[in-house]
Formats: structure tokens, sequence, C-alpha cells
């Protein structure tokens, strides 16, 4: 259970929480919603105690498991397998126990003898930690999110993206805890894996608290619901299920219109007459009290609420470049033994949209990387056409720099702007006053990715690389970005989970990994993108 009293949250002045007390009680199913940028991701990590409270206190009694959007695992040389069962040390004892046999083996009485007697504790160690069953279990959880044998066998290192954060995921939820604590657990999940999370969290004995853009997933396993308004820095809290939730929000929204309305119409009637009764003296402390009676009508109604903001997204006017700004031939890329693809074949036209789709660990992500030149290829080589300007998205935001702030990082993307130009254009990004001052390092998912978008939207780039640009985003901001990619007149590779995205980009050809085989686009392609 996890009791927060008092806690208020602050970054720099700007107030994300007013001091709020609540709780997650076992069997509470805790869907915390609101705009980018309300202060979710900062709360949860307080919740998980890898932040402080400007105020208050956190208190947490058993174990708490907790994913955050942007996870980073320590040694990358692990086996994803071996990162899984970590949460509950087996992977120690069974490494332990795989030394033991070894030594078992020897021609030595008393080191063999030494062996058993150590091979006979940690055998029972690992059967108090739930043994064999415990390691089935693990490879079952990482299985329906989409991790097989071969990836479970392999460095972390070596993994996509999307295959290390689906790691920690199956990590946390193999974690046994007695509350979870998830921040965007269905980034880059597969429509399979996302239904059978649903169905994992619907069922789980303990209770949980998630952070989701996914609709289908609080609707089926949430009965609460945390709206954090940023315009009111308040954290309205709902025993109700999120459909009852949304219903509940529409009616109070409802009845603050009417209850302002007649307010406001009550308190005008009111100081027309105390104008009146101004002109004669006899009657001037009457108006007075009346004046105050329409002041009392107004002071202490709920306010409207606010809509909430949302970033002005309009990708950039494409520089002028050759017919081809962009062609890749016969790339392929190798992690150690694992070979990803081969003899990769591509070129990008001025003008044209192209989504890559192919399963979880298939190379998308690695393919963008290489067009970028963040990576290079093991053969092949990509040639830059005339005039090729890139502006490339990455679903890690390792084009970022985390050690520099918001606005360092936005005149590092575009050096000739003007400082005020520079704050206008991370204005309408959402970022202003001391958010534009903030280190990267510290912001969500959610920020990081709007600040992501702010630099391409400087950049003057006519081919766009996307990996996943609409992971991390509420709704409205979502649909702002599916907008601009309508809008944009250059050329784009996109990998996206996100049918919306493909069908605002509404893609001439496709190519399919880790073959290569590149096909004009037609709609039975699209059956394959929430899968890909």
């Amino acid at each position: 259970m996890i009791t927060a009293q008092d806690v208020e949250l602050r970054v720099g002045v700007r107030q994300l929480l007013v001091p709020t007390s609540f709780r997650i009680a076992p069997g509470d199913r805790v869907g915390l919603v609101g705009r980018n940028g309300a202060g979710k991701t900062t709360l949860t990590r307080v919740l998980a105690g890898e932040g402080m409270p400007t105020a208050g206190k956190v208190v947490r009694s058993g174990d708490v498991g907790y994913l955050p959007q942007d996870p980073r695992t320590g040694d990358l040389d692990m086996l994803a397998m071996d990162r899984i069962l970590s949460v509950r040390e087996l992977d120690h004892i069974i490494r332990s126990m795989r030394a033991a046999e070894a030594a078992m083996a020897s021609a030595d009485d008393a080191k063999r003898d030494a062996a058993m007697e150590r091979y006979s504790r940690l055998d029972a160690r690992f059967t108090a930690a739930g043994g064999y069953a415990a390691e089935s279990e693990a490879s079952r959880i990482a299985a329906n999110l989409g991790l097989d044998d071969r990836v479970l066998h392999q460095p972390v290192g070596t993994l996509s993206g999307g295959q290390r954060r689906r790691v920690e995921l199956a990590r946390i939820l193999f974690s046994g805890a007695d509350t979870l604590l998830l921040d965007e657990p269905t980034n880059h999940l597969d429509a399979d894996s996302v239904l059978w999370l649903r169905d994992f969290l619907a069922a789980y004995p303990g209770g949980f608290l998630v952070i989701s853009h996914d609709v289908g997933l609080v609707r089926t396993t949430v009965n609460k619901v945390f709206h954090l308004d940023a315009n009111r820095a308040e954290l309205d809290q709902y025993n109700l299920g999120w459909d009852a939730y949304l219903l509940q929000r529409e009616t109070d929204e409802r009845r603050r219109k009417r209850e302002r309305a007649n307010a406001e119409k009550k308190a005008a009637a009111l100081m027309a007459q105390a104008d009146k009764m101004r002109a004669k003296a006899t009657k001037a402390v009457a108006a007075q009290n009346m004046a105050r009676r329409a002041e009392r009508l107004l002071t202490g109604l709920e306010a409207e609420r606010a809509g909430d903001k949302v970033a002005k997204l309009r990708f950039p006017t494409p520089a002028p470049c050759g017919r081809t700004p962009l062609t890749a031939t016969g790339l392929s890329k190798s992690y150690g033994s694992l070979e990803v693809f081969t003899d990769v074949d591509l070129a990008i036209d001025r003008g044209s949209r192209v989504v890559v789709l192919g399963l979880n660990g298939a190379g998308k992500t690695t393919l963008l990387r290489l067009l970028a030149g963040v990576e290079g290829p093991d053969t092949g080589e990509v040639v830059p056409g005339h005039g090729l300007k890139l502006g490339y998205y990455a679903q890690e935001h390792e084009t970022l720099d985390a050690g520099a702030t918001v606005v360092e990082n936005l005149r590092h993307a575009a050096p000739d702007l003007t400082d005020t130009q520079v704050r206008s254009v991370l204005g309408s990004f959402l970022f202003s006053g001391d958010d534009a001052d903030k280190p990267v390092a510290v912001l969500s998912g959610g920020e990081k990715t709007r600040l992501a978008l702010a630099t391409l939207v400087v950049s003057a780039a006519n081919v766009l690389l996307l990996d996943e640009p609409t992971n991390n985003l509420d709704p409205a901001s979502r649909e702002e970005i599916l907008s601009a990619l309508r809008r944009y007149e250059g050329a784009v590779v996109l990998v996206t989970h996100d049918e919306g995205a493909v069908e605002s980009l509404a893609p001439d050809r496709v190519v399919l990994l880790p073959d290569g085989d590149e096909d004009l686009w037609n709609e039975s392609y699209a059956d394959l993108v929430s899968l890909a």
C-alpha cells in the first residue's frame, strides 16, 4: 500500500500539485490521467521513492514495482532472462547453482563434497523463492509480451529499445510486488500483448496505479481515476471506473456552467439595481450592501475547467533537394551473433511516404538509426542525395542532450535563431518560463516527445525519420501530430504501432523487415500495423 500525506510538487516556481492526500490500497486499480506536462510522471516517481516531494511525505508498505516511462537497465551484458529473474534475485542463485554443478564433477573429493553441500543450500533457497515454477512463470510472462527464447538468451545491450522496455515490463510483472506503478506500459507492445496485459492487470491481486493513453487499457482495468489538472495543480479523485468517470466529469462540468450562469445573472441584476440606488444618498448604504451580495454570489463558485493546452505543431517547410535525397543499398546489421537484417535497399524520393513494418525485434528502429547515421551498417552504405536535410525523431529520445536544458537543446538544433525566436518556439510547445530552463533529464516522456518534435520543427528537414512519434502523448497532442503529418510536404519514413499515424501519413510504399521486401502500399497492410 502507498499513502501520500499532504504531498506537494513543484518544479522551480511552477506548482504541479497543491498539498494532496490519497492512498493506493490493495485492490485499488488507479488510472492517473491528465495532459502531457501536468506532472503525472513526476508524481509517480515520487510515489516510487525515486524523487522527493516539495512538501508532505509518502509512506510505502510492502513491495513496490515501478516501471518508469524511460527505463534504464544496469548491466547491458546481462542476459534478458537473467534481468527478469533478478527482481527476485533468482539469477544469482541459478548462476551459483550452475557453478556448483560444475564443481561437483571435480575429481578432488574435498572440492566435490564442498560443492555438493553448497548446491544443497542453493537448491533450498531456489525452492523457497519459487524455484523452477518461478522460472517458468517468468518465461510465460515474457512470451506474452512478445519476448521469445531467442531474445531472452541475448544480452540486454543487443536488444532494440522496444525489446528492452518489454524486458523491464516483464521484470516488474514477474516481481509479485504488492503495488505496481506503471508509466505507459503499452509502449512498444503489439496488439496481442496489449490484450494480454489488460487481462493480467484486471486479475492482479494487489493494487496498481497506471499512466496510459491506451483508453482500452484503463477502461477494462481501473476502478478509480485520479485526474491531475494542470491548470489548477489539483488531483481530482474519482472512486469510479473509466466510463463512469467520463460521465461524472461531463455532469460536473454542466453543473458548474449552469451554477455560474445563474449566479452571474443574479449578480448582474443586483449590480444594476445597486448602480441605480447609488444616485440617492439615502440609499447609498443599501446599494453598497447589494453590491457586496452580488460579489458573494460569485465568490466560492467552482471555476469552469480551462481547456488543456496543446502544443501547436507544424512540421518544417522542406528545404529544396534533388529527386532522390536519400538512398541505401545492401544494408545489413548484426549484434554479436544475432543477425537483424541483411541486404536491405531503399530509395527515398522527394515527398515520398514510406512505412516500415515488421515484428518487434525485426530491426525497424535499427534501420532508422542507420539511415540517420547514428549507427553504421555492417555492410552496404547510406548515400545522401543533393540537398538532403534529415530530421530524426528517435523513440528513446537519444537525439536530445540529457545534460543540457530545454533551451540549450533547441539552440543546438537551430543555432541561427535568436533567443526571442527560441523562446517563442518553445512556448508553442508548452515550455514557458522556468519549464524552458529545466534539464532534459528530468522531463517526462511526453515532455521529451514535445521537445524532440520542436527540434524537428526548426530543422527545415526534407526527409523525416519518425520512430513511434505518438508514444507518450495524450489524445489531443497525438491528434496535433497526426494533423501535422498530413500537412507535411517532405518525405517521411515512419515506424509506428499507431494505425491512426499510418492513416494520416497515407503511405505510398511499405518496407517489410527483416527481409527488406518493398511493395506499393495497399489496405491489406493496414491490418499488420498494430501487430508490427
